[in-house]
């Protein structure tokens, strides 16, 4: 857990915000932390929360708020002592412990990188946002010290020479605290040093005015003496003898890359005795390489002290690149060389260059460099020197260096960030903040100028930078000449004609991730020529790859490469060209004893690059890769005047999300196909669309518009003369009526689709069918006749070789074999089930097996192998979220703990199944539960047992089951079916 008070109180754990948002609780943890590690005594807590008038509840609503607190906080944290509470935290945990190290250890060594890294651990003023008189006089004696922090920096960087470097931080803090002469000293000693005499004047003047009305007195000697020498146009001091200081200034609010700090810190700390250390820092425009290439400068600075030079290589500006003579130019120049004294030639300034550098400790920041080619002479080659890299580009072609990519910000880090820039709002809006850092992406960079918007605009929200934001970011996040379109824009103006066209047509591509035979689909490309376009793109950070083989676009870049100037056609083309290939790709996800029923009905369309489709190599793990982004494709397909992709793509990849539990994400597919298939009038789509919708809704025990949509199909069908197309919903819908133990409709139905399809010659669809004609005839006690329709049904999934439904058909048949009484075998056919099941995917089935061998064991006594087996199915359920399903694998455990004589767990599981069932209008489950709870209480409540068993038995004679002979009969206590 760590602790910050150096700006707004803030806790965070794991990478993410602790909420705290009860004032007092605040306030509380506010005092704990000002005195980590010691007893606060209770009074001292009274009076921070209340001030000097309590309420007579003080003690018990400050024990409340402890109670708060130690929920939120690590076990352990917060201690009871004789006279109040203690925080207990490590010292690293807490920003003011490492502030006060960090400042100890710097004024030894009079370090100013270290004073700086000390410096930068503030936030803002310290808990900022907290009225408490003890907790303000606290928090004013830690500004003290950080201004004392500043000010020993100041006369450290003063002394190196940095004097304009330094005018605008210490500006700020001659204004945060207006009375105190020192910072104000150190502003006009850096104005002077800068050759602004006049403004250094002007600051004396305004601080002397100051003094004289607050306080009626003169400014010290000191002061008074550095107001003369000005005046005279002296000197304030002689310019340092040390080495050169050319590095720009860094951030003061630099945040997160804690990671990446360290490893180029290790880096240069490992580098042997015989070579100099080189650090490429690469990632895409306003990633933050020039920010950490200076942080990393400024904390190894102490350890190179004859130079610190800097040169911009303007690899990716609106100019040509620095040419590697005009750079070497600039840095003997900054050594101090004689123009007269650097040679014209490249070689002879190459030579001069590491012979200078061969005299000396040296730091350089080779900045936005373009190529290796064009650092390849600047480089160091003797011991005793840095270089510190920075380009767009992957910078393959350099040997012995270390590389570090930047990516964006994670969530906490861009939070941190947002918050060092805009202060407390931030922490109080956590759900704006974070919608704040989705639309910026983590960049760095738009990070920045939204805090910026936010921090000059301090009657804003952060709900309102979120509406200004609006979709569509980047015309939003600039800054006077900065934005992030423009830092797009150079790196895109710099690729070959070829590579800008693949990235154009990448900003219109459908979903988020994509594979290489999706971008040669996309841009008429030959997979080869894709893949190097791909490899130039990620080289020069325009395209990410997160894994191998896989390509996205930041979002502010895909926005950017939306905006791109395309013709029609070429939209067009480039989406018709990816739409065909994932129809294809996705319909070789399914196996391939369903291929050919998903290609009937979508027309058998011909793929228009086989090729392609061919190469992909493992279909069902790329559409599950690709799971997030179908809806993105099946909204392309209007936009590519081809609004049948739509329909054609959920169709295809209905059986793989079915299948594997991807039922949410299945249903919003298919309800937005729904929605495009309504819009543009597609009747074939509607019908195709509506089946398999239907399927969804079942799962959700959405049974009425499950019904509806089947009718819809079966009539859309019949009107477009496709019989077996009809016949396949009006099995669906025997389905349906089955779920709802609508038993005598669901056979109706069943032998419907069986004609149908009969009549059309179609015996491939009427295998469900006979699965609905063995289950209602099951439930209408016929079991002999269910037996036989299992039979026809598994013979038929054999010829088809359908392992799917064989190891449904198995499970099935054995299930209507334990309802004869026949028992012999019974392990082996649900053994043989399941390992079909598995091969397939099939968790529906999966789960099925572990329920129906639940009830087997449970017939056979072996009660805790049986409740094993139950859990396991009710999990499965669980994954694949249909309700029907779960509410069946909870009838059946319940079942087994009511005959194992845990008649309150059964009850209790009971109760659950009646209420799932009642919200569903499931009748028969509804009837099996109200006899399951009856079973239950029979013994306890006698009265209440026969108004279930009456409820059940009204419901059983509704349907015609045989279930309701079973109620009739009188009941034993805790019996078990």
């Amino acid at each position: 857990m760590r602790y910050r008070i150096l700006g707004p109180l803030s806790v965070t754990g794991d990478g993410q915000q602790v909420a705290i948002t009860a004032g007092r609780d605040r306030v509380l943890l506010a005092m704990l932390l000002l005195h980590a590690g010691r007893v606060v005594d209770v009074s001292t807590l009274i009076e921070a929360l209340w001030g000097v008038d309590p309420p007579a509840t003080a003690r018990a609503q400050l024990q409340t708020c402890v109670s708060r607190l130690r929920r939120q906080l690590p076990t352990g944290a917060i201690l009871l002592d004789a006279a109040g509470y203690r925080l207990v935290c490590r010292p690293d945990d807490l920003d003011a412990t490492v502030f006060a190290r960090l400042i100890g250890e710097a004024r030894d060594r009079k370090d100013a990188a270290a004073l700086r890294e000390a410096i930068d651990l503030w936030r803002g003023a310290a808990l900022v946002g907290l009225d408490s008189q003890p907790v303000r006089v606290a928090a004013a004696d830690l500004d003290e010290r950080y201004a004392a922090a500043v000010e020993d920096w100041a006369e450290l960087e003063l002394a190196a020479g940095h004097d304009r470097d330094l005018v605008g931080e210490l500006g700020a803090l001659a204004e945060r605290f207006p009375l105190r002469e020192r910072p104000r000293g150190l502003l006009i000693r850096a104005l002077a040093g800068a050759g602004r005499a006049g403004d250094a004047i002007a600051e004396f003047r305004r601080l002397r005015a100051t003094l004289r009305a607050e306080l009626g007195i003169e400014p010290g000697p000191e002061l008074q003496e550095l107001h003369r020498r000005i005046l005279a146009g002296e000197k304030e001091r002689p310019a340092p003898s040390g080495g050169v200081r050319s590095l720009p200034r860094t951030v003061g609010d630099f945040t997160g890359r804690e990671a990446a700090v360290a490893r180029l810190l290790d880096a240069v700390a490992r580098t042997g005795p015989g070579g100099p250390a080189i650090v490429v820092i690469d990632g895409m425009p306003g990633s933050g390489k020039t920010t950490l290439a200076l942080h990393v400068a400024a904390l190894v600075g102490a350890g190179y002290p004859d130079a610190h030079l800097f040169v911009d290589l303007h690899g990716h500006g609106e100019g040509e690149p620095v040419e590697p003579a005009a750079a070497l130019l600039t840095l003997l120049r900054q050594l101090g060389l004689a123009a007269d004294a650097i040679p014209a030639d490249l070689g002879d300034r190459v030579a001069l260059w590491r012979t200078e550098l061969a005299r000396r400790r040296v730091l350089i920041v080779l900045d936005n460099a373009h190529s290796s080619a064009q650092i390849a002479d600047l480089l160091p080659t003797s011991a005793g020197a840095l270089a510190l890299v920075t380009s767009r580009r992957r910078l393959i072609g350099l040997d012995g260096v270390h590389p570090e990519s930047l990516s964006v910000l994670p969530p906490a880090e861009a939070i941190a960030l947002l918050t060092r820039i805009a202060g407390e709002r931030i922490a109080a809006e956590p759900a704006a903040t974070a919608e704040v850092v989705r639309r910026c992406g983590g960049l760095p960079l738009a990070l920045r100028l939204a805090g910026a918007r936010l921090a000059h605009r301090p009657r804003w929200r952060v709900a309102d930078l979120v509406r200004r934001l609006g979709e569509s970011a980047l015309s939003e996040l600039a800054a006077e000449d900065r934005s992030v379109a423009s830092a797009f824009a150079l790196s895109y103006g710099q690729l070959p004609e070829s590579a800008q066209r693949m990235f154009r047509l990448l900003g219109i591509a459908p979903g988020t991730l994509l594979d290489a035979p999706a971008a040669a689909a996309l841009c008429g490309l030959p997979l080869d020529a894709a893949r190097d376009e791909l490899d130039d793109l990620v080289d020069v950070h325009l395209v990410e790859e997160p894994s191998p083989g896989w390509y996205r676009l930041h979002d502010l870049l895909r926005e950017f490469a939306g905006a791109l100037e395309l013709t029609d056609r070429e939209r067009r083309d480039a989406l018709i060209g990816v739409l065909d290939l994932q129809t294809h790709a996705v319909a070789r996800s399914v196996p391939e004893a369903y291929r050919a029923v998903v290609y009937r009905d979508l027309g058998t369309p011909v793929p228009l690059r086989p090729e392609l489709v061919a190469a992909i190599a493992d279909p069902a793990a790329r559409i599950e890769r690709q799971r997030p982004g179908l809806v993105a494709y099946v909204e392309a397909a209007p936009a590519a005047g081809r609004p049948e992709f739509a329909w054609w793509i959920a169709r295809a990849a209905w059986w793989h999300l079915f299948y594997h539990g991807a039922s949410d994400e299945l249903r919003i597919l298919l309800d937005r196909t729904m929605s495009i298939m309504e819009e543009t009038g597609d009747r074939a789509g509607i019908a195709v669309t509506a089946n398999y919708l239907a399927s969804v809704c079942v799962r959700a025990a959405d049974f009425e518009r499950a019904i509806e949509l089947l009718r819809r199909s079966v009539r859309l069908r019949q009107e477009l003369g496709q019989p077996r197309a009809a016949a396949t919903a009006l099995g669906n819908l025997a389905g349906v009526y089955d779920a709802l133990g609508r038993f005598t409709e669901s056979v109706d139905a069943a032998r419907a689709a069986r004609r149908t399809a009969a009549l059309a010659g179609d015996r491939a669809r009427s295998r469900a069918p006979l699965s609905y004609l063995s289950e209602g005839n099951e439930r209408l006690g016929r079991y002999a006749e269910a037996l036989h329709y299992r039979r026809l049904g598994l013979l038929a999934a054999i010829e088809h070789r359908d392992d799917g439904v064989i190891a449904s058909s198995l499970l099935k048949i054995q299930r209507v074999r334990r309802s004869l009484g026949v028992t012999v075998n019974a392990h082996r056919y649900l053994a043989a089930a399941l390992r079909l099941a598995r091969r397939v995917g099939n968790l529906d089935v999966e789960s099925d097996v572990h329920h129906e061998l639940g009830n087997l064991l449970r017939s056979e006594g072996r009660f805790a192998e049986a409740i094993a087996a139950h859990e396991t199915a009710l999990a499965g359920a669980r994954r694949i979220a249909d309700q029907r399903h779960e509410a069946d694998c909870l009838a059946g455990y319940a079942e087994t703990r009511q005959a194992a004589g845990d008649l309150a767990g059964a009850r209790k599981l009971w109760a659950d199944v009646l209420v799932r069932a009642r919200a569903a209008r499931m009748r028969y489950m509804t009837a099996r539960a109200e006899e399951g709870v009856a079973d239950c209480v029979a013994g306890s409540d006698p009265e209440h047992a026969r108004r279930s068993w009456t409820a059940a038995l009204a419901i059983y004679r509704e349907l015609g089951v045989p279930d309701q002979f079973r109620v009739e009969q009188p009941a034993p206590v805790g019996r078990a079916r």
